[in-house]
């Protein structure tokens, strides 16, 4: 792993070890304070809170090198969480930790959305993407072991304080880690209408305007929903129906984690042979079922390995989703895309905890597991027939992808970079001898061989003959002058072409220097060619 990427990693780490501790030490204080349903007011609130202010603040993400936010968020949840921790040792009203805990909870919405973002700046390919987020997983699953775990041994030894304190050193070193991290951040196109409403809704435009982003994002909220039911059950299941006080909250939550890291390694394994789609779905359906099955049997042990399987499905939704979501969004807008996904969740996430007191007081700890167990599988089977259209079309464009990767000029272009030039991708098909374009024409397009080959022609004779993998049509583009050849399929078969049109190739090529150094060097290897042939 690239050594920018492993630092966004340790600080991805950081940041969930901290807020998985933190989620365990609020629960507890919210409990003790008001019972099952104050910790599902605080979960709504935090939730909500987030969810509407996420959009509106992702906007200067999409503005700014994403690693700035990700310091930011640090430092700012690193003081919240510290003055939670002066609040509640000093035995201060609960009141102020919940509106300290839904600042931190705002700033952290933010978090994930810029660092999904900045992963594909950082990755070379969408494997590399992939891997990243399977590494991403497995430190969201290490982590959510992690956190809980140090906050029970923090409970048991301490209390509530000692953890919040913890957490608030985790945040801190996640912003540090970041800064100054060395990559060429993708261009950035300034825009009259910035922070304008058009602007701040962008994120969720985008969702709705792609099948494959709603279908992701549909399938998360009834994920999240289920997530935010779990915040509470967990408590309720620990405390009262299994009996094992406030450290079995730790160790319940603890158990999501340690099946979170089994997963991972499943995780790796998918995101090498593809088909991310599918894998989303299983994942989003083992993140419901488990529940269901705790209902039926109510035991201790039973419950640690069913809550694992939710971990196992939460590794599989991670490398599944976001990868998929980082390639199909444009990359000018992917953070706000993401923090609408994140919005949307993060409702979904406070709904599952609003309502939970209510489905339990009316039902029952078990019947209600069960009730809201089964929502995540029975979505999953509707939409089973659409995760596999997607699949299938993600196969189309890794072919594309590889294409272009072909082109020295565009091989070392981010994952983000070459995602969307594979995306506006265009083909096109020329009989034997038919002409691509003529010798001083005005030039709008790039070109690749796909199959068969091109003839350059200059003063009606041949040049250059061009096979699979050849590019041409750049000099016209990169030096704004008109074509120096003609360009022909050859006398022998169809010739077919993909297609890049002049300002998505402007763009990629001229906004990161090792790809503008590469065309430059093509063009000028082939002016002094075509100089030195014309003398001969």
């Amino acid at each position: 792993m690239a050594r920018p990427l492993r630092r966004a990693q340790i600080s991805f780490a950081a940041m969930w070890a901290g807020e998985s501790a933190f989620m365990v030490a609020l629960g507890v204080v919210a409990f003790r304070s008001g019972g099952v349903t104050a910790v599902g007011v605080v979960t709504a609130a935090r939730m909500a809170c987030a969810a509407l202010l996420a959009p509106f603040l992702a906007t200067f993400a999409d503005r700014v090198r994403r690693e700035y936010v990700l310091i930011c968020v640090g430092l700012v949840r690193a003081v919240m969480l510290g003055c939670a921790a002066a609040v509640t040792a000093a035995d201060g009203p609960a009141a102020a930790t919940y509106g300290l805990a839904v600042l931190a909870t705002v700033a952290m919405t933010l978090y994930r959305p810029a660092h999904s973002a900045l992963l594909p700046a950082l990755a070379k390919s969408p494997q590399e993407l992939a891997s990243a987020n399977a590494v991403r997983g497995m430190l969201d699953s290490v982590a959510t072991l992690g956190g809980p775990a140090v906050a029970a041994v923090l409970l048991a030894a301490s209390g509530p304080d000692a953890v919040f304190a913890a957490c608030a050193g985790a945040s801190l070193l996640a912003g540090l880690v970041v800064v100054a991290l060395p990559y060429d951040a993708p261009p950035r196109v300034q825009t009259a209408a910035s922070g304008t409403a058009r602007e701040i809704l962008q994120g969720f435009t985008t969702i709705a305007g792609d099948r494959g982003l709603s279908l992701i994002t549909g399938l998360g909220v009834v994920q999240t929903f289920t997530r935010g039911c779990l915040t509470v059950f967990v408590v309720v299941v620990a405390i009262d129906l299994l009996d094992t006080g406030d450290s079995g909250v730790g160790v319940l939550s603890a158990a999501v984690g340690a099946g979170g890291v089994l997963g991972s390694l499943l995780a790796f394994g998918v995101a090498r042979r593809g088909g991310l789609a599918v894998w989303f779905g299983v994942g989003i359906a083992l993140f419901g079922a488990p529940l269901a099955a705790i209902g039926v049997v109510p035991e201790q042990a039973a419950a640690i390995v069913l809550l694992g399987l939710v971990g196992v499905g939460n590794a599989l939704i991670d490398v599944g989703g976001f990868t998929l979501l980082a390639r199909l969004a444009d990359e000018t807008v992917l953070a706000r895309m993401f923090a609408g996904f994140e919005a949307v969740l993060t409702l979904g996430v406070a709904a599952g905890g609003l309502l939970t007191p209510l489905v339990v007081d009316l039902l029952g700890v078990r019947l209600a597991l069960v009730a809201v167990g089964l929502l995540a599988p029975f979505a999953v089977a509707a939409k089973w027939p659409a995760l596999r259209r997607l699949d299938a079309g993600m196969r189309v464009r890794d072919a594309e992808i590889a294409i272009l990767r072909g082109v020295r000029m565009l091989g070392a272009l981010p994952a983000a970079t070459i995602e969307q030039l594979a995306a506006g991708l265009e083909h096109a098909e020329f009989a034997p001898r038919e002409a691509v374009f003529e010798h001083s024409e005005h030039g709008d397009q790039f070109y690749v061989v796909e199959s068969g080959r091109a003839e350059v022609i200059r003063d009606g004779r041949v040049i250059e003959t061009l096979a699979e993998g050849d590019c041409f049509g750049e000099i016209a583009l990169l030096r704004d002058q008109p074509r120096t050849a003609t360009v022909r399929a050859s006398s022998h078969a169809r010739l077919r072409v993909s297609v890049l049109h002049r300002d998505a190739y402007l763009t990629a090529v001229m906004g990161y220097p090792v790809s503008a150094a590469a065309g430059e060097e093509v063009v000028e290897t082939r002016l002094k060619r075509d100089h030195l042939r014309e003398r001969a």
